[in-house]
């Protein structure tokens, strides 16, 4: 223990004990010059400095009081209150003496001259305030009062209980446990530990609702041992809107739990948090801080004992605190199983008796632990409720929020409003068009396109919706909304935004998808045929596909991480009228992604909202080109008739837009339909489409046409004409430096090879046009080729022992678009295995 430190407490023993004897008025002038120093640049001793007088006599009056307090208190057994007043006075004895070196002689000298109460006799009133007494004559009772020992140190237990059982969070548990636990055992031979473990300050952070608290709670209630000192609890929610005051007043809080009375509580914060450290400093605790919004809130509340550990809770990561050491856990929604367990334990019988309505119910509340407990609690505070009823309800987006809810601060509603009510007006703004945004992603453009803001404005606005858990950060500069936040922005959307503005958003955030995709799809092929113009829209926009911009984004990566999104669109725009030619052009551009990944739902989805959108905007040649590809992903699904419907009506619009390219494209797609139904009608459709594209001078489209006629050739048996169409078409394909058609065209002359009975050579054509497929990501047509390959080894006993490789690779490629010749393919791979 330092010196000063010693000095202080013998110095403040003293002078307590003298303000209750005789000896106080003849010690007073001395403490006057002690108490009235102000450390650097004070009087010095003989000079007069202005208001000294008066602080001196404040000074004293402060000591009789304290003095005469202190004797009431050890009168009363009051232990903590005598403790804490002697201990105010030695931190402002300590204050002194370091601010003022002049001081330590001083106070030295008054120990000296009147020694250490407690060892000396002092009389006031008869009464005797000491161990031994001499007198003369003793007049009178003699009554001895033997002091009570010192009371125990206050051990706080503020930590609330949970009154409901606690599930799941087992990894984020073990996370926490794994930080603070205790030290593991040194290794033989290793480097011996620090004698004193460190402070250990961690961070739970997460959207409003996900059980940051409970877990906080959870924990502690587990770590009881671990602190044998005590647990200091603080929940800022309560304390905000103090005007700054609530970081001081938290403070006192966590004194007054250790034992500090009112009066004896510095008055600025700085005082405060040196006044909890120095009580703090021999003792382990755990300091739980609950709904923290900003890092100083956490600093003045480190506690100094080694191996304490502060435990916050917060929206926001809190990522300054880093600095300080501290360890950062993000909770997470549940995941199903959690979440199901949770509802089970929570609902009682009624979930556990209607697993599937449980099972809706989890995924309408997005695992949201405060969602599900609503839930349960509807399902237990109403006996004629089942599981199925609220799962109804929920389904309904408009009326989710009106569901979870058991009337007052219980509701959704409730446990996002205080965080939606901090925000900036800006930020919410910005959230509340969030709320309309179809999407389930976005990044800072989009945003800034529904905000209908620049970029660099939004960016800022992002960030601290993100800071408050409202939104989240995910890879690729992305965040997400969790779907109970988004509905609780729309509510208020819808509430505070004006008439139009949702519709205007939507207009907004549909011309900044189209022309992002527009640019990816050209960037994947130029010269493929489009009906859109979009020159005007197009031209000045930045192309982050464009070589030229340093770092030029993978078009098809792209695409296909933002499929989603502008499926979402799409939707959103369809839904809107006068929308419908902004809808059919993104979904033709859109197109693309599904020439290269065969996912039939999306696509056939896509091209039924552009076809719907260009059929309402009378648009004949947008609709042909829409119908004739939507055959394609309803030919893969099986759906024949559909697929005929759809190149029956998209013929009839060619014809009525008189557009030759067009109608050249639309006959192809005619051609690919009676490849499954009529051969000879197939070749007749594609010598059409050849026929139409070379009059048009479309290169490339002949190319195609060429292609397939080939194909439909070598299908009616016409296998040496085929091989010559196929040469043919790989020429000219190689020619337009089309390498993705030039590989398919590579695989059909494999099969024709086949056919003409040189397996051998089919499998060198097939492998070769497989692997160049898939350095293409034409995975669709890799596997047609893989399956080729696995058919002719299968026939002719050649390279049996890679048929499984095959099958599986054109498996996962199959299941990965939905195709329905995914299973066939499963079981023939398994049948191998049973070989």
């Amino acid at each position: 223990m330092e010196e000063l430190t010693v000095l202080a407490m013998s110095g403040a023993t003293t002078v307590l004990g003298l303000v209750v004897s005789d000896l106080w008025e003849q010690a007073k002038a001395r403490d006057w010059r002690l108490f009235r120093r102000r450390g650097p640049g004070a009087p010095a001793d003989g000079e007069a400095g202005e208001g000294t007088d008066r602080d001196a006599e404040q000074v004293v009056a402060e000591l009789e009081t304290a003095g005469r307090e202190l004797v009431t208190a050890r009168a009363a057994g009051d232990g903590a209150t005598a403790a804490a007043i002697e201990e105010h006075w030695r931190e402002r004895l300590l204050r002194t003496l370091r601010d003022d070196p002049a001081a330590v002689a001083e106070l030295e000298e008054i120990v000296a001259a009147f020694g250490t109460p407690g060892t000396a006799t002092y009389v006031i009133g008869g009464v005797n305030h000491g161990p031994a007494f001499q007198g003369s004559r003793i007049l009178g009772d003699i009554n001895v009062h033997v002091p009570r020992p010192p009371a125990p140190r206050p051990r706080p237990d503020q930590v609330p209980a949970l009154t409901a059982a606690f599930v799941n969070r087992t990894a984020d548990l073990s996370e926490l446990d794994r930080w603070f636990g205790p030290p593991e055992p040194t290794a033989p031979g290793a480097p011996p530990r620090a004698a004193a473990p460190p402070v250990g300050i961690g961070v739970l952070h997460g959207l409003p609702g996900v059980g940051k608290t409970a877990t906080a709670w959870h924990w502690a209630a587990g770590a009881r041992e671990r602190y044998p000192d005590g647990q200091l609890y603080v929940d800022f929610a309560a304390l905000r809107g103090q005007s700054g005051g609530d970081v001081s007043e938290a403070v006192a809080m966590c004194l007054r739990g250790l034992g500090v009375a009112d009066a004896y509580l510095p008055d600025s914060l700085q005082e405060r948090a040196a006044l909890f450290r120095t009580r703090t400093a021999d003792r382990r605790l755990l300091v739980v801080l609950d709904d923290v919004g900003d890092p100083a809130q956490v600093r003045p509340l480190v506690p100094k004992g080694p191996g304490s550990t502060v435990l916050v809770t917060s929206t926001s990561g809190l990522g300054e605190l880093a600095l300080d050491g501290a360890r950062i856990l993000a909770l997470k929604p549940l995941d199903p199983a959690g979440a199901l367990r949770l509802l089970v334990e929570h609902g009682g019988e009624r979930i556990a008796a209607d697993r599937d309505a449980a099972a809706r119910l989890v995924d309408l509340c997005g695992g949201l632990p405060v969602a599900l407990r609503i839930v349960a609690g509807r399902l237990v505070t109403d006996p004629t409720l089942t599981a199925a009823a609220p799962a109804a309800e929920l389904t309904d987006e408009n009326h989710r929020l009106d569901a979870l809810s058991l009337g007052g601060e219980h509701s959704m509603s409730a446990v996002l409003n205080p965080t939606y009510r901090l925000l900036p007006p800006d930020a919410a703004r910005l959230y509340r068009h969030l709320g309309w945004y179809p999407c389930a992603t976005h990044d800072v453009e989009s945003a800034a396109a529904a905000l209908d803001a620049a970029p660099a404005a939004t960016a800022p606005l992002l960030r601290r919706l993100a800071d408050d858990g409202l939104i989240e950060r995910i890879a690729d500069g992305r965040f997400r909304m969790h779907g109970l936040v988004r509905l609780h922005a729309r509510e208020r959307a819808r509430a505070e935004e004006p008439p139009g503005a949702e519709a205007a958003l939507v207009a907004r955030v549909l011309a900044h998808h189209l022309v992002l995709t527009a640019l990816a799809d050209r960037a994947i092929r130029e010269d493929r045929l489009r009906v859109a113009d979009l020159g005007e829209l197009l031209d000045g926009a930045r192309n982050p596909f464009a070589a030229a911009t340093g770092s030029a984004a993978d078009p098809l990566a792209w695409l296909e991480s933002r499929s989603a999104d502008v499926l979402a669109v799409l939707r959103a725009g369809a839904a809107r009228g006068g929308l419908d030619t902004p809808v059919w052009q993104l979904a033709e551009a859109y197109s693309v992604l599904f020439l290269h990944r065969r996912a039939l739902g999306p696509w056939r989805e896509s091209l039924e909202l552009g076809a719907a959108a260009a059929a309402a905007a009378v648009a004949p040649a947008a609709e042909a080109r829409l119908r004739s590809l939507l055959s394609r992903p309803l030919l893969d699904l099986g759906e024949d008739e559909r697929a005929r419907t759809a190149l029956d009506t998209a013929l009839a619009c060619a014809e009525v837009a008189g557009d030759t390219v067009v109608s050249a494209s639309v006959r192809e797609f005619d051609g690919r339909y009676w490849d499954r139904h009529d051969p000879v009608r197939a070749v007749a459709s594609y010598r059409a489409s050849l026929e139409l594209n070379t009059r048009a001078g479309e290169a490339r489209g002949a190319a195609i046409a060429t292609y397939f006629l080939g194909c439909a050739q070598d299908a009616a048996g016409e296998h040496v004409t085929a091989l010559a169409t196929l040469d043919d078409a790989h020429r000219m394909l190689t020619e337009c430096r089309d390498p993705r058609m030039a590989a398919r065209a590579t695989a059909a002359l494999g099969v024709v090879h086949d056919h003409l009975g040189d397996p051998g050579e089919a499998m060198r054509v097939l492998e070769d046009a497989a692997t160049t497929l898939r350095a293409e990501r034409a995975t669709h047509y890799e596997a047609r080729a893989l399956v080729a390959l696995a058919d002719i080894a299968e026939r002719t006993g050649l390279r049996r022992a890679d048929v499984p490789g095959w099958l599986d690779r054109a498996a996962g490629i199959h299941e990965e678009g939905g195709s329905p010749l995914a299973p066939a393919l499963r079981t023939r791979l398994r049948a191998w295995g049973d070989e």
